[in-house]
Formats: C-alpha cells, sequence, structure tokens
C-alpha cells in the first residue's frame, strides 16, 4: 500500500537545505502539514513558501533546538496550528571536526548539545501528546560516524551512537502507546559532507535519495527500533549485537586466560540482538549456573 501521511503533522529539524529539506519535501508529498524547522529563519520561510506554492501546508521556525524554551515555543505553535504533532524528524545538526587531541571541550560540548540534546529536547517537548494520543513516528539522525567511527569526529561520534541508545529505550517505553522510534544513518551530498568527499563521490549521493527511509519509518505500519542505513539508493540495516563468548568463572589467572581467548569471545556463531539490556545479565547468570552445575554433576 502506498504510504498516505494526509492528516499528519511532521516537524523536521535542520530542514532549510540538504537533508532536512528533502525530508520535508517528501512528508509534504505524501500529505502531511509539515513545520519546517532551521536556525536560519530566510531558510525556513524560504521552503514553506515554496511548498505553499505547490499546494502543500507548512509553518516555518527558527528554533534552535538546543534551546528547550525555543522547542517548546515550536510545538506550541505547531498546536496551535494544526492540533497536534504526530511525526518529529531530528534532523538538525552541525560538524566540528578536529582530532581529540586539538579539539577543545566547548566544541565537544556544542556538537553534543545540537545533536544529541537538540533531539532530546524535541524529542521530550512532543512525547506527552503522542502518549495521549497513542500514536507517535520519532526518527533520529545517527550516523556511520557514530555506529563505526571515524578520524577527526569523536564529538561528532559520540553524539551519534547517543541517539542510538536513546532511540533503543525510548522504543520500549513508546511501544504500547503506538510510539515508534527508529534511526536513520544517511550517506548524503550536504553543506556539512562537501569538504570531506570528492565530487565524483557525491554526485550520487542526493538527500533525496535518503528521504524514503523517512517515509518508511513514519509510515502507519513503520517499525520501530531500527537502525536503517540509507543513501545512494542503497538500504541497510545496522545491529548492536552480542556474541555467546565464553564462560572462564572465577581465578587469578581469568584475566591471562580472557586475553589469550579474546578471538573466541568476538566469534560471531549464533551472535544475537538483545531485547533488552537486562537479557546480557540473564545470558551470564544463566550460563554460569550452568557450569555450576555441570562441575557438580
Amino acid at each position: 500500500m502506498k504510504i498516505d501521511l494526509t492528516d499528519k503533522v511532521a516537524i523536521v529539524t535542520g530542514a532549510g537545505a540538504g537533508l532536512g529539506r528533502a525530508h520535508a519535501l517528501a512528508l509534504v508529498g505524501r500529505g502531511a502539514k509539515v513545520v519546517v524547522n532551521d536556525i536560519h529563519q530566510g531558510n525556513a520561510t524560504a521552503l514553506c513558501e515554496e511548498i505553499a506554492a505547490q499546494g502543500g501546508e507548512a509553518l516555518p521556525s527558527a528554533a534552535n533546538v538546543a534551546d528547550y524554551g525555543d522547542v517548546e515555543g515550536m510545538i506550541t505553535a505547531a498546536t496551535e496550528r494544526w492540533g497536534h504533532v504526530d511525526i518529529l524528524v531530528n534532523n538538525a545538526g552541525i560538524l566540528r571536526d578536529r582530532s581529540f587531541a586539538k579539539m577543545d571541550l566547548d566544541s565537544f560540548r556544542l556538537v553534543l548539545d545540537i545533536h544529541l540534546m537538540g533531539s532530546v529536547n524535541c524529542t521530550k517537548a512532543v512525547w506527552d501528546g503522542m502518549r495521549e494520543r497513542g500514536f507517535g513516528r520519532i526518527v533520529f539522525t545517527t550516523s556511520s560516524s557514530g555506529l563505526y567511527g571515524n578520524f577527526g569526529q569523536a564529538n561528532y561520534s559520540a553524539a551519534k551512537m547517543g541517539l542510538v541508545g536513546l532511540m533503543q529505550t525510548l522504543a520500549l517505553e513508546g511501544a504500547r502507546h503506538n510510539i515508534r522510534v527508529n534511526c536513520l544513518a544517511p550517506s548524503a551530498a550536504t553543506d556539512m559532507t562537501n569538504n570531506l568527499y570528492s565530487a565524483e563521490m557525491l554526485a550520487g549521493l542526493g538527500p533525496d535519495m535518503v528521504s524514503p527511509a523517512v517515509l518508511a519509518l513514519v509510515a502507519d505500519d513503520a517499525p520501530t527500533r531500527r537502525i536503517l542505513l540509507a543513501g545512494a539508493g542503497g538500504f541497510e540495516q545496522a545491529n548492536v549485537t552480542m556474541t555467546h563468548g565464553i564462560h572462564l568463572g572465577r581465578g587469578e589467572d581469568i584475566a591471562e586466560r580472557l586475553l589469550r581467548r579474546l578471538d573466541e569471545v568476538a566469534d560471531r556463531d549464533n551472535e544475537f540482538i538483545p531485547e533488552v539490556g537486562g537479557v546480557q545479565y540473564q545470558f551470564e547468570v544463566a550460563r554460569a549456573l550452568d557450569a555450576t552445575q555441570a562441575s557438580a554433576a
């Protein structure tokens, strides 16, 4: 079935250009009303005018996502205009790349404030309303830099992996209220990436090629707790898994034995995705109990 977002109200942060702009246009194209958030008011207003010219509905917002008061004002404006917020796409971000040795803590903190706390602020502001109505779709923009690391991006990587942890818990807490929470790791040519890759590489990385993933993650039958990767027409999924590892028990030489057998610990045969964090404890306690019973037999 075609994804239909008619009567849905969406907020896209950092939507004045790049990925956010593409996401906003994709949502409007499927019938959603969209709050176009961008700290540069002119960018937000220009896109809203473009959307209106196409027959869509959009509301500009220059709220700073790192300022919870600003975010509350944005949510109030959307609610006064359309009555509710159904979809939140946390896309706003900045880069302050430098090797960790040369990076000052203010730059580290700023990136965390925009990417991680900005997403927290926006999500907190819509969370109660989504719970009350029994519907919500939230997308966090993570990154392969957070999932796998990237030289010179310690601040960005920390923020982006933090969003994965946030998604894991909010997907659990939102499940009974029909709030589905996912992460998207995009590959796209934007102002943030233009200086990182060659023109040839960027040519095939249009932001509009990522936006179908957003539509899938905010649909009525969207999944929850997924880490979806998208770029250049390709789509993949990342997973936080747990290996079966080994049991070593107690002993003065455990550290040495563990060091020798770390490759066995890392063996990915039969790895699995824990449903909740407590699975680790249950798994380890059960295996220790099995080992105790086996030695006593």
